[in-house]
Parts: C-alpha cells; structure tokens; sequence
C-alpha cells in the first residue's frame, strides 16, 4: 500500500523527518546509531548528523534530520535502534 493513500496516517511520505536517540555517553554510542541509520537509510548524508551532550555529560543524544520514504522504513528504523542495547529512548 502506498502511504500517501493511507488517510490515517498523519504523515504524507516522502517527507523531512527529525529523528532522536538518545543513550548513555559511551565511546561505543554514536557509531552503533549511525550504523543502523545508514542500513535503513542507505543515501544520509554525514552533514544530517548532530549531536548534543548533557549538562552531566552522561547522556548523548543524537539528531537525524532524513527524508524518509515510507511508515515501513520508519517502522523498521525505529524497532532497530529501540532494540539496541545503548539506545535509552528515541523520538
């Protein structure tokens, strides 16, 4: 099914998507991220990345900003990096 036709979804696809992650500040964080965001988005640019630490410095969280293409990829992006053990929450 193609989601531009889905008329319960609130997102119209493709469209510009910010993506959140947010774990523990680890050596081990960011490249964990930023290889499951490049399996399910295989064209992101390095330049979509930021990143901001905690006022403790204890948490990292990462932003994506992507065009995404499809609820299905986003499903899957989403269970991935939720399912990831240094992965604390994502938005």
């Amino acid at each position: 099914m193609n989601d531009t036709a889905n008329p319960t979804s609130a997102l119209k696809f493709p469209c510009i998507f910010p993506l959140k992650v947010m774990g523990l500040n680890t050596v081990a964080l960011y490249p964990a991220i930023h290889s499951i965001l490049k399996k399910h988005i295989p064209d992101l640019d390095e330049a979509a990345f930021t990143s901001k630490l905690s006022s403790s410095e204890k948490y990292l969280s990462i932003t994506v900003t992507f065009t995404a293409q499809s609820r299905a990829q986003l499903d899957g992006l989403y269970q991935e990096l939720n399912d990831h053990e240094l992965v604390l929450m994502t938005l």
